[in-house]
């Protein structure tokens, strides 16, 4: 499998696989199709009293694609990381075709979270996300799904479950049941970018269909 041919890694993704390396180091790429897939229902993020306290105390801004590279280094930047220089290189392509996007959260000018995935149709597949600060990667999650529920996505694909997940709505289905969902998505036009630039952050939370 070529990964730096969008079309061939595309197809993968449309096909209800994804990529990932053995380690950062690692010159080999493969592709998994776990028993169990993570989703987080569409509107369905979880968000705690203190994290809306957090968010009330603090100038927080978020972007869409400022600075991808960035998010895709420091999501790699772990003592174990799947992201090796090939799945880099492919990540960026994507992102240059409009596939790949980049959610980034700021405080006080600094990038302490984000989160990056691949969009296919109405789906998009969550890769990786990092926090360097407090819920930096908290936030990410309810911007990303903000956007994708004022853009009618139908899926949010977080790959593995995870009990951090878990604990901001996350849940399982199994694959095959994942893979219904996705083919009806795959024919459907949606995109990220189209959000207003003047939303509070009351409005994106109500996107998540809670009050703060």
């Amino acid at each position: 499998m070529n990964f730096i041919n969008p079309h061939y890694v595309l197809n993968g993704y449309r096909n209800g696989i994804f990529p990932m390396a053995q380690s950062k180091t690692s010159k080999e790429i493969f592709w998994i199709r776990p028993e169990e897939r993570g989703i987080i229902p569409i509107g369905s993020v979880h968000i705690s009293r203190s994290l809306k306290r957090y968010i009330k105390a603090n100038p927080i801004e978020t972007t869409l694609n400022t600075c991808f590279k960035e998010v895709v280094k420091r999501c790699a930047n772990r003592n174990t990381s799947w992201i090796n220089t090939e799945l880099f290189n492919m990540y960026r392509i994507l992102n240059e075709r409009g596939y790949a996007f980049s959610i980034e959260i700021w405080l006080n000018k600094e990038l302490i979270g984000g989160l990056f995935g691949i969009t296919i149709g109405s789906c998009f597949c969550g890769e990786s996300m990092f926090s360097s600060s407090t819920n930096g990667s908290k936030l990410a999650l309810v911007v990303t799904m903000a956007r994708l529920n004022y853009n009618n996505f139908k899926l949010f694909d977080t790959q593995f479950p995870t009990s951090h997940l878990k604990s901001m709505g996350g849940c399982s289905i199994s694959q095959e049941d994942y893979e219904q969902l996705l083919l009806s998505t795959i024919d459907d036009n949606c995109s990220l970018q189209n959000f207003p630039s003047d939303y509070s952050w009351s409005e994106i939370i109500q996107l998540n269909n809670q009050t703060l």
